[in-house]
């Protein structure tokens, strides 16, 4: 079953199908009421990588995730993918797993699959910036530092956030505080590694900073057994992401560690497992639907049919206060 078997059936050219299926508004809504009959009769399943409108452009976005193990992501893909299908997109995803080789080659094949526009998550470098801008088509870049004003750059304040979480554990009386960053370099992350470092010195509060190999639950884990090996003890422990702190909670379960009561920890980012772990998780709050809104309205034609207009968009952190950050163990801040 084809385009061509339904224009037949329904009496018209496949040009015509195209539109309707595509959304174009220069359809008879008799004739568009008389396609989607056909269409539904015939149980036609249109080829996403096809589906182009009049004059061969597609309908069509790329998206290129980070990581789409870390519940962040995939939230954020969820929205990009509800958002287009009510704007009569489809998606195309690949995930780089903070790969660059990787960003390279998923890049080049959504280009190759004649994406409508493209949304890149992880870093980004000047060589993939060129080919982007070569392109020509509408480009939406989350936390990508310093772009050309030609892309759309959809920025959140990670320093802020972290100097908040920092703020309220030090107005808690903690006064040692060590940190879990992520396994790998990142541009948002290593923003929240450098708050850490320069606001618990502006604050006098004694720090360590803990690496773990991998990220999320395995790696808050591990970072949590060699925190505790080095001898540190903090009474609070800060997390690059909830992801991580869930596994940092349970392993100081697992030590015999009360969360707050003996540690108090922290996530970034609010995902909806913070709010369902045990105890709760007090996090940053990143705007994941809104961000994923945001990037369908930078790659999707306005009603005129004209292009969005790249701009810098700044979102603020909401701080989540929750169970698992208390008042530093009397003695021990």
């Amino acid at each position: 079953m084809n385009l061509e078997d339904v224009a037949k059936r329904a009496g018209v050219g496949s040009a015509t199908v195209s539109r309707v299926l595509n959304g174009h508004p220069g359809v008879k809504s008799s004739t568009r009421a008389k396609v989607l009959r056909v269409v539904e009769q015939l149980k036609y399943k249109p080829n996403l990588h096809a589906r182009t409108l009049a004059g061969g452009r597609s309908r069509v976005l790329g998206i290129v995730m980070a990581n789409l193990y870390n519940p962040f992501f995939a939230d954020i893909y969820h929205a990009i993918e509800t958002n287009a299908l009510l704007c009569g997109y489809e998606t195309l995803l690949a995930n780089s797993s903070h790969d660059v080789k990787l960003l390279k080659a998923s890049v080049h094949r959504l280009l190759g699959q004649q994406v409508a526009g493209l949304g890149v998550f992880p870093e980004m470098e000047p060589a993939i910036l060129e080919e982007l801008r070569e392109a020509q088509i509408p480009v939406v870049l989350f936390d990508a530092g310093d772009v050309p004003d030609s892309f759309t750059n959809i920025h959140f304040d990670h320093r802020k956030g972290m100097r908040m979480l920092l703020d309220l554990l030090h107005a808690m009386g903690h006064r040692r505080m060590a940190y879990i960053s992520a396994p790998v370099f990142v541009r948002p992350t290593e923003a929240r590694r450098m708050e850490f470092l320069e606001t618990t010195a502006r604050h006098g509060v004694e720090s360590l900073v803990i690496a773990p190999t991998e990220d999320g639950f395995a790696g808050g884990r591990e970072a949590t057994r060699e925190l505790l090996r080095t001898g540190f003890a903090p009474t609070a422990i800060l997390c690059v992401n909830d992801w991580v702190a869930v596994g940092v909670i349970r392993e100081l379960r697992n030590q015999g560690l009360s969360v707050p009561g003996d540690v108090s920890v922290t996530g970034f980012d609010n995902i909806t497992m913070a709010e369902f772990s045990c105890p709760s998780l007090t996090t940053i709050h990143i705007p994941r639907s809104e961000i994923g809104r945001l990037v369908v309205a930078g790659l999707v034609p306005d009603a005129s049919d004209s292009p969005p207009a790249p701009r810098h968009i700044f979102l603020d952190p909401e701080l989540v206060l929750r169970e698992s950050t208390g008042i530093a163990p009397p003695g021990r801040g």
